[in-house]
């Protein structure tokens, strides 16, 4: 037995219409389903729970990186497994598992292959599944949400980094990475990757891997703001992560504290003081 859980307003309702598709596709095949519509923020998680509760096979999200992360919530530690359908406007975790973008080839992946366990994170009490940060990335994504709708693919995040250069101020951050590492300076970026892209495929941490058990730990020094725009191409290309200003570590645990910190978490905005960050190995079974 499969659901779908779809996020009729995500992509521009391009959700609703790759939902409706999938829908039919299972239909002629004689597949055994049933459709659910999300109606408010983590109610996708609610209705994955309920379907891993009934013992369905597989849950599929239809939608964005939102909803895709929403419906792993309430999938961890189950035997039931994820499946992914790209509607969204970035699709990130998707790139990070390799998946196909188009909605059949993706669905004929899920119906054909059996899943396999990836890693999950946790940052206090909350879930989250591809990328989390502060500084820089936070602001460009402040500019991007408005623009994503009317782009897609990175076009809405290199808006965002665009309007972001000319404002942004380096946070102050002390950052505890497992028992060895501790930092603490104003820095640009921070970001704790499971998944490797943000921003509609920008490689943040090119060599992540969702399935190692650790956490790829990226922080980018302070530059004065007109340096700013020479490092995009890196940021771009996967090649910020080889220049003297960026700092590589994986663990499985992180501390960040920055006072007035605004945090990316899966592409939602939270206000914190602290974060505790928990890698949580093999937590989620994925058709990729």
């Amino acid at each position: 037995m499969i659901q779908l859980i779809v996020n009729p307003v995500a992509g521009n309702g391009t959700a609703k219409t790759i939902g409706a598709l999938a829908h039919e596709y299972l239909e002629q095949r004689g597949i055994e389903h049933e459709v659910r519509h999300t109606e408010y923020s983590g109610h996708a998680t609610e209705l994955a729970k309920d379907a891993a509760d009934r013992g369905l096979q597989t849950v599929i999200a239809v939608g964005g990186d939102g909803t895709v992360s929403e419906t792993g919530a309430g999938l961890m530690y189950s035997t039931c497994a994820l499946g992914i359908l790209a509607a969204g406007t970035g699709n990130d975790f998707l790139k990070a598992l390799g998946l196909p973008s188009k909605w059949q080839p993706a669905l004929e992946l899920i119906l054909s292959t059996a899943p396999r366990p990836v890693d999950t994170g946790i940052i206090n009490d909350r879930f989250f599944l591809n990328v989390c940060g502060m500084g820089f990335d936070v602001m460009a994504l402040d500019h991007t949400l408005s623009a994503k709708k009317y782009m897609k693919g990175m076009l809405p995040y290199l808006y965002g980094v665009i309007r972001a250069i000319k404002n942004f101020k380096p946070a102050p951050m002390h950052i505890e990475i497992g028992d060895e590492v501790k930092l603490d300076g104003r820095y640009m970026v921070c970001s704790v990757a499971n998944g490797r892209f943000i921003g509609g495929g920008i490689p943040i941490a090119p060599v992540a891997d969702v399935a190692d058990g650790l956490f790829d730990i990226i922080v980018v020094d302070a530059v004065p703001r007109w340096k700013i725009p020479f490092y995009l191409p890196g940021l771009l290309t996967g090649k910020l992560i080889n220049y003297k200003i960026t700092h590589h570590y994986r663990s499985g645990g992180v501390l960040l504290n920055s006072h007035g910190m605004r945090l990316n978490l899966d592409g939602e905005i939270l206000p914190m003081e602290q974060c505790q960050f928990t890698c949580q190995k093999d937590a989620l079974q994925v058709h990729w």
